[in-house]
């Protein structure tokens, strides 16, 4: 049997091990935890239970300080059991993704939660267990803000790339207005210049001096559009989606501090503008004139020409 095929029916654990980096963090583990729930789209599902079986892995983040064996100091297997439960008792769903997304969700807002893997399986559908399992990072987790009426809501903002012929468009005012309309929080995101940047032998010199080229290539566009605020760290992106700006992303900071940085380097611009949609939990992502967005990505993409 090949690594890849047996990583695929292994534990999740397996598969935390097998994608861990070079610093790999600690994890803790449910496995085989079976639960009885009324969930499934079809008109038999409906009305009865089934039993689930739930194997999660979280890697948690190192503890800055000696856990001096205080259960308080960690992150509890009941955080994991208790995110299921609360799922469960929150609403009936159709499918198991949307209980697996929202269990890590839920198991993510504790503060050691780094990383989740969380495989659900339904027991009673055949002869077999007939399962998803999903993998999501703390980075993935939805903001959440207040309404008006005191109530929490998830936060998805719509992730637009714009091509350089899309920032010099005469209509941009007007497409940022429709954009503007959906009601939720927009992020626009370019790439680099006409003007290639200096060129280099040196690999990570090279990307630093790309992504500040696009730095620039965002200060253009905002030069373009009053409303087109620069930023470039995680709070003041947090900030706009809480308050409803447009912004613009200047990608530096986030994509060399991140844990679970992109793979695609900045001159592929529309797939960093696609995982900086997947790090936010955007509800889709626009891209205006620009070219092909890599495939096999959870957030819907829509392509605009110019």
């Amino acid at each position: 049997m090949s690594t890849d095929i047996r990583l695929a029916f292994d534990h999740p654990e397996a598969r935390a091990e097998a994608t861990a980096g070079a610093d790999p963090r600690d994890r803790i583990s449910l496995r085989d935890h079976v639960v009885a729930a009324e969930i499934g789209a079809f008109q038999t599902e409906r009305g009865t239970t089934q039993r689930l079986c739930f194997n999660v892995v979280v890697e948690v983040r190192p503890s800055p300080e000696p856990l001096d064996d205080d259960v308080d100091r960690i992150l509890s297997y009941d955080t994991i059991t208790e995110a299921i439960a609360a799922e469960l008792a929150a609403e009936r769903v159709n499918l198991l993704e949307t209980l697996a997304e929202r269990v890590a969700e839920r198991v993510l807002a504790a503060p050691q939660a780094m990383r989740a893997f969380v495989r659900v399986e339904k027991l009673d559908r055949g002869s077999g267990a007939l399962g998803v399992e999903i993998v999501r990072s703390r980075a993935q987790t939805p903001l959440r803000a207040v309404t008006a009426e005191g109530d929490e809501t998830a936060v998805h903002p719509v992730i637009v790339y714009l091509s350089n012929a899309a920032i010099a468009a005469p209509d941009l005012p007007a497409r940022l207005d429709a954009l503007e309309a959906g009601g939720a929080p927009v992020i626009l995101c370019v790439g680099l210049p006409e003007t290639a940047p200096a060129a280099v032998e040196v690999p990570a010199v090279q990307r630093r001096i790309d992504l500040l080229a696009i730095e620039q290539n965002a200060w253009i566009l905002a030069a373009r559009d009053r409303r087109c605020l620069v930023v470039e760290s995680r709070t003041e992106i947090d900030w706009a989606m809480k308050h409803g700006q447009t912004i613009v992303w200047a990608p530096s900071k986030l994509v060399l501090d991140a844990v679970d940085g992109p793979t695609a380097g900045p001159r592929d611009a529309v797939a960093l503008a696609l995982w900086l949609a997947e790090t936010l939990a955007a509800a889709r992502m626009v891209v205006l004139g620009g070219g092909p967005a890599p495939a096999g990505s959870r957030v819907p993409v829509e392509h605009v020409a110019l």
